[in-house]
């Protein structure tokens, strides 16, 4: 199933470049953004991975340590087809040697103590450096620094990657066979769930991107303070608030569907409401930190950092055309946790 090509906020893609040709040109490094205690019961532990998806990582892990595998703990899932490094938490029921251990494609760069297991989305944000590889880009140097300078400086739309929707968009069947009422294991039912509210989501912004209202507050918008959870409701706009959403500290904000919502498919709706799930909000803006660039003769190679929960992809879609090497090569990719 194909996916919309919904609306781009600075024009059309400046260029065609393929990504991930090889894993070490997608790099993500995770950033936790708080400080260890020092002692209790868990193993930090640092590791760059490459090749490697994070659930294989995880297993290896407490395969080494001698624990369930549902006790080793990480913030998300981070892309295979990459160079990655991500913390992990293990249990010190049974005081490992972390230096004795091996797995391939998968080096233990720190370890640390803290007194409570890592859970999922607790992260900051993710920091990326990306090589797009495209032949003859400096020709167009001016118009690529140009689109560059406009992303870094307004952000792009908050859109769900298409990862999120499966290889060729295959979650949304799942999706409908959840709202036909069919049994799915656990896992699937989860998938579906998001696919539903992050396919919405992004409706509701490509409405907004298209009507120019995804960078500005409205009267009746709920507002997003930057990198953070915090939310307030916004009755009416006065120039305080304009001020704050032009200098990108706060944004509107989009409905992550649930029980009691009334907008899109009214079937996946129903479903939602069946099984009782409470609706969120989610930033229609993302703003795209730290961002540097190099052009070259065979490509780009890019650096940000995005708060957890938001999509490379979505920045790089603002960019250029992208072709993703690692879904040629039949590598599957995984999905990034949900903020």
């Amino acid at each position: 199933m194909s996916l919309p090509d919904w609306a781009r906020a600075h024009g059309a893609p400046l260029f065609a470049a393929t990504m991930r040709a090889v894993p070490a040109d997608f790099q993500v490094t995770e950033e936790l953004g708080y400080a260890f205690t020092g002692d209790g019961e868990h193993d930090f532990l640092y590791v760059e991975k490459t090749g490697a998806n994070t659930e294989w990582v995880s297993r290896q892990l407490a395969r080494f340590a001698d624990i369930p595998a549902k006790d080793v703990g990480y913030a998300g899932l981070k892309d295979r087809h990459a160079v990655t490094r991500q913390w992990f938490s293990v249990p010190r029921w049974n005081a490992p040697d972390w230096g004795a251990f091996e797995a391939e494609g998968v080096n233990i760069l720190d370890v640390q103590r803290h007194n409570r297991k890592l859970r999922r989305g607790a992260h900051k944000a993710n920091r990326f450096r990306i090589v797009l590889r495209a032949a003859g880009l400096s020709e167009q140097v001016d118009a690529v620094e140009q689109r560059l300078r406009l992303i870094r400086a307004q952000g792009v739309p908050n859109y769900f990657g298409e990862q999120r929707f499966g290889h060729g968009g295959q979650n949304l069947r799942l999706a409908d066979d959840f709202a036909a009422g069919r049994r799915l294991p656990r896992h699937q039912r989860s998938i579906a769930i998001s696919t539903i509210r992050s396919f919405q989501f992004n409706d509701e912004l490509h409405a907004r991107v298209a009507g120019r209202s995804w960078n500005i507050l409205l009267p009746g918008d709920t507002a997003n303070l930057d990198g953070t959870g915090s939310v307030f409701d916004v009755p009416e706009v006065d120039e305080e608030l304009q001020r704050r959403c032009r200098e990108l500290d706060i944004h509107p904000t989009g409905l992550l569907a649930g029980d009691g919502s009334d907008a899109g498919n009214r079937q996946w709706l129903a479903a939602l409401q069946k099984a009782r799930v409470e609706p969120g909000t989610r930033s229609l803006r993302l703003r795209v930190a730290e961002m540097a660039w190099e052009i070259g003769e065979s490509g780009l190679v890019l650096s940000f950092t995005l708060v957890r929960g938001a999509f490379a992809t979505s920045v790089l879609r603002e960019l250029a055309e992208i072709s993703d090497a690692s879904r040629r090569a039949g590598h599957s990719q995984e999905v990034p946790s949900p903020g």
